[in-house]
């Protein structure tokens, strides 16, 4: 089955399987440095990288997972939502955005953090490829806005375009509520909004403005008479 799948859609799902393993094996504090933590009040310092913000994390922590319930559900998604949009857009593209959706969740969460740690709580890292994942989300239902899915819990076909709300609107509630701690909520709506982002770039949709055709503006039907 694995092996059926588009490549950058395999590649992804055995790299966060293997990272997974590893940390099983060496245990969580051999990746610290990898997990993205909120920037401290030391500020950013390159030459110490435990426990405080690196930059590379903004990439990292979406390889790693808190648990197998945590990669599991991940992985699930990536696998329903990554390989029809790898088939649509190509590996390259569909790579980059996935990308974009991590680091851009990445910046959000560290947003939050530093909010937290300015109202005097305390910091924590944050781990798991969901802001990829709700990026991905996102970019299903924008594409194949009337795909029929099916929730999990509880068992409720819908469109893909209401799926979206649903879980768009769901995040909102509980990132402001607090209802369910532990989880980085603003992260995954930072998935999905830069994700947003990048399809309406594509597109050329506001608020980037239309790109101008090639040939410098000059509708494709007209031709030079000689």
């Amino acid at each position: 089955m694995l092996s059926r799948l588009p490549p950058v859609t395999q590649a992804l799902l055995i790299a966060n399987g293997v990272l997974f393993l590893l940390q099983q094996v060496m245990g969580d504090a051999t990746f610290f440095p990898f997990m993205l933590w909120p920037p401290s009040e030391m500020g950013f310092d390159p030459f110490s990288p435990g426990q405080n913000f690196q930059v590379w994390q903004l990439l990292t922590y979406g390889f790693l997972h808190g648990g197998l319930g945590h990669l599991f559900f991940n992985m699930l998604a990536l696998y329903m939502f990554g390989a029809p949009l790898e088939l649509t857009w190509g590996p390259r593209r569909f790579l980059a955005y996935y990308l974009i959706c991590v680091v851009g969740a990445g910046l959000c969460q560290l947003a939050v953090g530093w909010w937290t740690l300015a109202q005097g709580g305390a910091g924590y890292p944050t781990v798991g490829a969901s802001g990829g994942v709700f990026g991905l989300l996102l970019a299903y239902g924008m594409l194949f806005p009337n795909q029929r899915v099916m929730l999990l819990f509880p068992p409720i076909p819908m469109k893909a375009r209401t799926f979206v709300i649903v879980f768009g609107a769901l995040e909102l509630l509980l990132g402001f509520t607090g209802w369910q701690p532990g989880v980085a909520h603003f992260a995954h709506l930072g998935g999905m909004l830069f994700g947003w982002l990048v399809i309406r770039y594509w597109r050329g949709q506001p608020p980037f403005g239309r790109r101008r055709p090639p040939g410098g503006g000059r509708p494709s039907h007209l031709r030079r008479v000689k």
